[in-house]
């Protein structure tokens, strides 16, 4: 079997974890590791030998954020794979973070903390910006650069022996308030990662109802709350070394404090070993973990409209019908 995993600079974190994971569920399995950064990426891969030197292991380099770099890496994926069982679609970025004191406290005030520090709900916005595509940033990269390279592999995923998968790293902080059709890359307003993520659920939601006849099933996934390079970068180091010990407490509280890698990864790991054919294709599964450190999974309900999210594939493929045309060289 083989398994795509896509990351933005580094394959740390969840990422690493969840390679490390995967091979010892199946050590057969060739993993593919798509990163922007190539050095970073072999880094990794010797990582991941040192500790499965028999594993078959890959990379391949790709700016989710760049469509001419997508469109290159699908080729040289085509070119190298005749299918892919899964595609972990991990990458992601959430620039120039800003917490709201003022709505943190708040928060405090009314009892409403530990909901808005296990969804970041009114306490966390992005300063986003424009790509060299012209799109907005988050957007590009988080969502319409995976769905373009799902798009242009739709060859090594449908019509298969055996069911493909697609499984996409969403979040808790995935928000229909901060999501709108009519701003779908979130152009105006300050909570584009959340929009971002809520789009990304839509999108799942909608390719089940489209492929899954074809043998391509998606599925969303929450890591849950992890200490990894992107968190550590909303707050100044000193306040994470003050806040981690009451971090360890809250999770007595808030089962989504997965805090490492490993514990974050739970969910997608455990996807691998289901059927997707019995998956519901509503739900998000959420990575959890217990106050006495054992992890699990808990499937909810993704708080979607269908018809938003049929309306919302639309725009993409109208999107991508012009954003393609400047890149027909690339093209097959």
């Amino acid at each position: 079997r083989s398994a795509l995993y896509l990351t933005r600079y580094r394959c740390s974190g969840v990422g690493l974890a969840l390679c490390m994971r995967l091979l010892e569920e199946d050590g057969r399995i060739h993993l593919c590791i798509a990163c922007r950064d190539t050095q970073k990426s072999m880094d990794t891969r010797d990582r991941i030998l040192a500790v499965h030197p028999a594993a078959q292991v890959s990379t391949v380099e790709v700016d989710l954020g760049n469509l001419a770099s997508v469109l290159r890496v699908a080729r040289e994926l085509r070119c190298r794979f005749q299918r892919l069982d899964f595609v972990y679609l991990n990458a992601g970025i959430m620039p120039n973070p800003h917490v709201n004191y003022k709505a943190l406290w708040h928060g405090l005030l009314t009892g409403k903390v530990l909901h808005m520090l296990t969804t970041a709900e009114g306490i966390m916005t992005q300063t986003d910006r424009l790509n060299g595509d012209g799109l907005q940033e988050v957007f590009a990269t988080n969502l319409f650069g995976h769905f373009i390279l799902v798009r242009q592999l739709e060859s090594l995923l449908c019509g298969n022996e055996k069911p493909s998968r697609l499984i996409w790293t969403s979040s808790s902080n995935a928000r229909e308030s901060a999501f709108s059709l009519s701003d779908y890359q979130h152009a105006k307003g300050r909570e584009s990662y959340s929009s971002s993520k809520y789009a990304t659920d839509l999108t799942s939601v909608v390719l089940n109802r489209k492929f899954n006849k074809q043998g391509l099933y998606s599925s969303v996934v929450c890591p849950g709350l992890v200490m990894s390079n992107m968190t550590y970068r909303i707050l100044p180091v000193f306040l994470w070394k003050l806040l981690m010990p009451i971090m360890w407490l809250i999770r007595f509280f808030a089962k989504t404090y997965t805090l490492t890698p490993y514990n974050g990864a739970e969910a997608h790991v455990w996807l691998f070993k289901q059927k997707p054919e019995y998956l519901d294709g509503l739900v998000k599964y959420h990575s959890c973990i217990s106050g006495l450190g054992k992890s699990y999974v808990e499937p909810r309900k993704i708080d979607v409209d269908e018809e938003t999210a049929e309306k919302f594939y639309q725009k993409l493929l109208e999107l991508e019908k012009q954003t393609l045309e400047r890149y027909s060289d690339l093209l097959d």
